[in-house]
């Protein structure tokens, strides 16, 4: 396989945080922090939910292409703009999303479902705090990136992007593979739509 060449390079970076970065446009549009998907609305408040980890999974692909990106390139101008992109994110979405299961996910499961589940919640809730501590760790070396940084990831930020990302994708994986599913069978449609309707007014939407 040839090699892939600098300029093929970032602009395969510019156009994977170009897509990540898209907001859809038409009259069904959500223009959201993490709801990308033209087709999702708030009376559909489990599908919104998978929306925003679509969107996680795509920023946390992001971020892997980056870090590979600055390890060929450095910080260049592309390699900043992405790490922008992921702080945002990260930021300001994935903490949204997570209150949004605080609130209208855990507390359900914890009180109705099994205990299999119920013990899954609990894990659940601990992740969301060790990903408060991990983002913590990792948004560091994104942000002297984005701030125009020269200098190479260190051995200690590869380390904390590792852990920061693995952790997602575990988490992500019960939550849709065990947890969101429960939750659903235990919903009652009147309490859906009130869940929707509370997660768009955190929103101001």
């Amino acid at each position: 396989m040839a090699p892939t060449s600098p300029s093929t390079a970032r602009a395969s970076l510019c156009a994977w945080a170009e897509a990540v970065s898209a907001t859809p446009s038409g009259p069904s549009a959500r223009h959201l922090p993490g709801f990308s998907a033209p087709a999702v609305g708030f009376e559909q408040p489990f599908a919104m939910l998978e929306a925003c980890h679509e969107r996680v999974q795509r920023t946390l692909a992001l971020l892997a292409r980056l870090r590979a990106h600055v390890r060929q390139h450095g910080a260049d101008t592309d390699a900043r703009q992405a790490a922008r992109d992921v702080l945002r994110y990260f930021d300001i979405a994935a903490p949204l999303h997570h209150e949004d299961e605080e609130l209208h996910v855990f507390p359900l499961l914890r009180a109705q479902a099994s205990p299999d589940v119920q013990t899954l919640v609990q894990r659940l809730q601990q992740d969301h705090l060790a990903m408060t501590a991990d983002w913590a760790a990792a948004r560091v070396p994104l942000l002297a990136l984005a701030e125009s940084a020269a200098a190479p990831f260190t051995p200690g930020d590869e380390a904390a992007l590792d852990r920061f990302a693995q952790r997602y994708a575990d988490h992500i994986a019960a939550e849709e593979g065990t947890a969101y599913p429960a939750a659903q069978t235990l919903l009652a449609p009147a309490t859906l739509v009130a869940m929707g309707q509370e997660m768009a007014a955190r929103r101001g939407a």
